[in-house]
């Protein structure tokens, strides 16, 4: 495993070879990939200040990793990307990640499976934590779109599809989205009943105009001019107003094991993590 830090807790039952170093480090990137059959590429930039900082991790970096795979003879290379890159237009983020997928594919060509996950979340999760901290405080809570659909899946999910797709190497299919059994995907309402659900609460909902989320992105992009890296910039807005993160039947592969978590026991178990790690209060 590559990584820039050691892991804070110890991994069990199967601790990993740890390989210090980042995406720009050739040699690290070559004695990660020395004798491995198998390379799983998970790593990526969420949020930046521009385009340039996204590519610099999601393209460039993906693009070293694929050479190093190639230079050690990898015949099987799973990227894990995002179904953001499906909308590439949307935001730097996005198109970063799709241009990242193909510069592994113009390294690896068919040595090279993508899978897309879509709305990751659970145990360990910071950029949903706001969700559920408002659903356990507060009365009324936010409906951003009233006819978007937004696929979901648990992160141990993902993991196993992942694992699954590294396992089954050449299978055909050299894109798949990950996706818990509800690939049509979720309402806003649906998703923020759950998470209130989760945490004991019955609240009232209140929709929110699509222009204030443009707003406060906006207002956001210049606090990006100041330094700050916020999460909510005008590019994550127009990806959260997007109306259609529904999974299609053709994006899905029989490759990957059906998800074991449905939202409500998802959501459930993310709830319990975040309050034994003291990240919400009780």
């Amino acid at each position: 495993m590559l990584t820039r830090r050691a892991p804070a807790e110890p991994w069990n039952p199967l601790p990993p070879e740890i390989v210090s170093g980042d995406l720009a480090d050739e040699a690290a990137l070559g004695r990660l990939c020395a004798g491995a059959d198998v390379l799983i590429h998970s790593a990526g930039l969420v949020k930046a200040r521009s385009r340039a900082d996204f590519d610099a991790v999601n393209v460039a970096g993906a693009r070293n990793v694929a050479v190093a795979a190639g230079d050690a003879g990898i015949g099987h290379v799973v990227l894990v990307s995002s179904l953001t890159a499906r909308e590439p237009g949307l935001s730097h983020y996005s198109a970063s990640k799709a241009a990242g997928e193909v510069a592994m594919r113009e390294v690896l060509g068919e040595a090279l499976t993508v899978a897309r996950p879509c709305a990751i979340y659970g145990p360990g999760d910071r950029e949903l934590l706001p969700v559920f901290q408002a659903a356990a405080a507060s009365p009324v809570l936010p409906l951003l779109g009233a006819s978007a659909r937004v696929a979901m899946i648990h992160v141990a999910d993902a993991a196993g599809q992942v694992a699954a797709l590294a396992a089954t190497r050449r299978n055909g299919d050299s894109v798949v989205v990950l996706c818990d059994s509800r690939p049509d995907g979720y309402s806003w309402r649906e998703l923020m009943a759950e998470a209130a659900r989760a945490c004991g609460r019955t609240p009232q909902f209140l929709p929110v105009p699509s222009a204030l989320i443009r707003a406060i992105g906006i207002t956001n992009d210049f606090t990006a001019l100041l330094g700050a890296t916020p999460m909510l910039t005008s590019a994550k807005a127009r990806e959260l107003l997007h109306p259609n993160w529904a999974v299609t039947p053709e994006e899905q592969s029989e490759a990957v094991p059906p998800a074991r978590y449905d939202l409500q026991s998802g959501f459930a178990t993310t709830v319990v993590w975040y309050r034994s790690a003291g990240w919400m209060k009780h």
